[in-house]
């Protein structure tokens, strides 16, 4: 059935007319509308081994910032145990100190005047919101420009892209889920190196962590509790 062109034109500009309202509406919301970023990825630490991981990233990144400072090849580096360490904090360490030495680093077991201080930290962040468990990544994102290249070439969807689709889904859904999914515990790890009270190197990270891992980047509840006293006068 075709329609004729002034019909088409008016039904075009009722809808221009619709748009422009909808528009108009839009840019006077009384709060700020959602919007989500855009495709990200983050790794999840979810064994020792993976510690190892993340401190080899770390070493490395540091190493590139600190010959960017100026700082020699030679300079003296002590790492430091944070306060109240937690299993992470000292599995850490060891593995930071590890990867120094073996690059080459002169690492100091006893802080000295003239070393650098590396110290870092953990922070543990807990949502309470729903985590959706998949979005479309590489595979559904390739498989999608192939159909939109298809379809601007031939004006319609082919049933085997169509296919091809579903199955960039699966793929993508079963990366997904092989890395356990996106969890409600994530954790904010943040590597320093000073001088004088001065930052050379700073490295902040994020990285999800099982839900029953938490413990082993939480401090222990402190032994000692707080007794109030209250003096009398005699």
């Amino acid at each position: 059935m075709s329609i004729n062109r002034p019909v088409a034109r008016t039904v075009a500009l009722v809808a221009a007319g619709a748009a422009l309202a909808l528009l108009g509406a839009c840019s006077h919301a009384p709060i700020p509308l959602a919007k989500n970023f855009e495709l990200t990825y983050e790794h999840k630490v979810r064994s020792v081994g993976h510690w190892e991981l993340v401190s080899r990233d770390v070493v490395k990144q540091t190493a590139a910032q600190l010959e960017k400072a100026g700082v020699a090849g030679n300079q003296q580096l002590h790492v430091a145990l944070p306060t109240r360490a937690t299993a992470f904090d000292r599995g850490f360490r060891e593995f930071l100190i590890t990867q120094m030495v073996q690059g080459g680093r002169v690492v100091m077991a006893d802080p000295g005047p003239n070393a650098l201080n590396v110290t870092y930290q953990t922070q543990v962040v807990r949502h309470n919101s729903a985590r959706p468990h998949f979005i479309p990544g590489l595979f559904t994102s390739l498989a999608a420009g192939v159909m939109v290249a298809h379809g601007l070439r031939n004006e319609h969807l082919d049933l085997q892209l169509a296919a091809l689709l579903g199955l960039a889904v699966g793929a993508d859904y079963g990366a997904s889920v092989n890395s356990g999914g996106p969890t409600h515990t994530e954790m904010i790890l943040s590597t320093t190196v000073t001088r004088g009270g001065q930052f050379i190197s700073r490295k902040t990270d994020v990285y999800y962590l099982e839900n029953e891992d938490a413990s082993l980047f939480v401090p222990a509840p402190s032994p000692y509790r707080a007794t109030e006293m209250r003096v009398v006068s005699q």
